[in-house]
């Protein structure tokens, strides 16, 4: 399959970035990720395993954006967590990215966010799963 790597997730302004970058299948039923931050500030990746119900849940954080509802995604698992909440102190959203198992690391981005970031992702998600 020529799909990898495959940019699934792409949260950026014109200095900060958060993006997940899937790199290989593992099998059928899971895929090898990985998770990169950019800004001025900080530069950084960790490495994550993506599932299914991982990728359908990263669908449903989209929908809950999408009705102006702040997501932590991928909370339950073991591994780095993302979440984005809407209003960050800095009068645009923030990107949480956590990575309790690991490297006990927190990094926290504000983003200005384009308009049509959200459908952008959902595009990026459904292209995914239309070719699993």
């Amino acid at each position: 399959m020529g799909m990898f790597p495959f940019e699934l997730v792409r949260l950026s302004d014109f200095e900060n970035e958060v993006r997940i970058v899937v790199q290989s299948a593992m099998g059928d039923a899971f895929w090898e990720a990985k998770i990169e931050i950019t800004s001025l500030f900080v530069k950084g990746s960790t490495l994550l395993v993506l599932s299914r119900p991982k990728l359908e849940a990263w669908a449903h954080a989209l929908e809950a954006l999408s009705l102006g509802q702040a997501i932590t995604w991928m909370q339950t698992d073991r591994g780095p967590t993302v979440s984005v909440q809407l209003e960050g102190e800095r009068d645009c959203p923030e990107v949480v990215v956590e990575d309790e198992s690991i490297s006990m690391v927190t990094v926290r981005i504000p983003i200005a966010l384009e308009d049509g970031w959200i459908a952008d992702n959902q595009a990026r998600i459904r292209c995914f799963i239309e070719n699993l």
